[in-house]
């Protein structure tokens, strides 16, 4: 067994998924759409910022759609620090099917949507990303934040299929098991490299809504 220290011992992950948007209310995929935060998730990306106050955060990235920007903007207030802006933290594209629930899909789409539940990784909404392309530009992310951010603490705001499959990416599970992880709006995640790689600390948290 290699007991040496991982070159990455002691970097620290903050993992938020952004506030509720109106779509978020009425269940329609959003994907890449530009959608913004309502009221609420304002007000509960200020929940989590007063949270996150006296938290040591070296650097912080965001997606570049508002809901994650905004929410990543409110929450580096009190830190004073900027935003960095990284478009590879997008949520899923769901192409064509943005702005509609899952039960417009299968009413417009029926065979499609049979052939994308049964192979994800490898099937795309019509105009969309496949989990595969996904994990591949999430895995970039990871790779960079490794590479430049050694011991620091970094906080990554970002969406829920981005942020799972992230997860997935740290934890060594398939892609395809990316819907096993459960991300709230504003909900917390917080992954501590160790001597033998990340553990999970937190997990979807969203007591600061409480």
């Amino acid at each position: 067994m290699n007991d040496h220290p991982k070159p990455n011992q002691g970097l620290r992950l903050l993992l938020v998924r952004h506030g509720e948007t109106d779509w978020n209310t009425t269940r329609q995929y959003q994907g890449q759409a530009d959608v913004p935060l309502n009221a609420l998730g304002r007000q509960q990306a200020v929940a989590l910022a007063s949270r996150l106050a006296s938290e040591s955060i070296d650097i912080i990235y965001a997606s570049d759609l508002s809901r994650a920007w905004e929410t990543a903007q409110i929450i580096a207030m009190p830190h004073k620090l900027p935003v960095h802006s990284d478009p590879r933290l997008r949520e899923l594209s769901f192409g064509e099917w943005q702005g509609l629930t899952y039960f417009e899909m299968v009413e417009q789409a029926p065979d499609w949507v049979a052939a994308w539940n049964a192979d994800r990784l490898h099937r795309a909404a019509p105009g969309g990303e496949t989990l595969t392309q996904l994990a591949t530009r999430v895995q970039g992310v990871l790779d960079d934040v490794l590479r430049k951010h050694p011991g620091q603490t970094v906080l990554l705001v970002a969406h829920g299929g981005s942020l799972k499959m992230l997860l997935c990416l740290l934890l060594q599970k398939s892609p395809r098991e990316f819907w096993q992880f459960q991300m709230g709006n504003t909900a917390l995640s917080i992954v501590q490299y160790r001597e033998l790689g990340p553990v999970i600390y937190a997990l979807n948290d969203t007591h600061h809504l409480s």
